[in-house]
């Protein structure tokens, strides 16, 4: 009877069918972009190319695997970067101006064992970070004025967002790559007036007191210039007083006659009596 069973093409065909689905369900290829956490009856037994950083391609154990049919379970976890998205967020500053905030987090899964028993997938876990990085982003944003976000201090504030949140994604197994934010917009309308004229007030006014103190600190030096000046000419009238008059003198005419620059067209006319004494140093040629 058996014999017959197996002469029968139909039963042969049901057997390899049979052979052939057991044999491809036993294998498995595992690509260089998904790790594989392998799980017996729900329970996990084994974890295929794991990310290990510095680790070149065609070393991570990617390819072929094997696995109990319809025992195993495999569950299958990206290996590439990948990240959690987040639009609108409502934060207010410490200067009273509600912003309208989107901003991203890139990370990558370099622990799959503990984000499938935590989280499931990598889903699951976005999912469960996405609230923590919106309450991250609140509370430190909310620390500082809007014009932080427009200074140097903006590389400071994601760095604390990307350490607070890193401490929390290392639970589910994930590494916190990179934290940026995209857009930190005022409200359209009346509010962002307000704002923007706020900020020009107080630019107007940090203007005048740069130029405030400019201008004291040019007075000061005036007026050390003018005491060293002083000094030097006091001590050149103590030395030969005919000679510092004869060179006011011509200092005096320098400037009279355009010489020095402040007359460039020379369009200057004097009329001087015969007697006059402003040109008495023209009067003596053998002095």
């Amino acid at each position: 009877m058996s014999r017959s069973l197996f002469r029968n093409p139909m039963v042969l065909a049901i057997l390899v069918l049979v052979l052939a689905i057991v044999g491809f369900s036993s294998l498995a290829i595992v690509p260089e972009t998904k790790q594989v956490v392998i799980l017996r009856f729900e329970k996990p037994v084994a974890t295929v190319n794991a990310y290990v950083p510095g680790r070149p391609l065609g070393r991570s154990g990617a390819g072929m695997i094997a696995r109990i049919p319809f025992v195993d379970r495999l569950v299958w976890v990206d290996k590439r970067v990948l990240d959690i998205d987040l639009e609108n967020q409502p934060v207010l500053s410490t200067d009273q101006l509600r912003l309208e905030v989107d901003a991203f987090a890139l990370f990558r899964v370099v622990d799959p064992l503990r984000m499938v028993v935590t989280a499931g997938t990598e889903e699951d876990a976005a999912a469960a970070l996405k609230p923590i990085l919106g309450s991250a982003l609140r509370n430190e944003l909310g620390k500082r004025q809007f014009a932080a976000l427009l200074s140097p201090e903006r590389g400071q504030v994601m760095d604390n967002i990307q350490a607070g949140l890193a401490r929390i994604a290392s639970q589910y197994g994930i590494e916190i790559v990179d934290v940026r934010i995209k857009h930190a917009d005022l409200p359209d309308g009346s509010p962002l007036q307000s704002a923007l004229k706020r900020m020009a007030t107080a630019r107007q006014q940090e203007a005048l007191t740069i130029r405030a103190q400019g201008l004291k600190q040019a007075q000061i030096i005036r007026a050390d210039a003018d005491a060293q000046a002083a000094s030097i000419y006091a001590e050149a009238f103590s030395k030969d007083a005919e000679f510092y008059d004869f060179w006011r003198a011509m200092q005096s005419y320098r400037h009279t006659f355009g010489v020095d620059g402040t007359d460039p067209k020379g369009n200057s006319s004097f009329i001087l009596s015969p007697g006059d004494g402003y040109l008495g140093k023209f009067a003596n040629p053998d002095r």
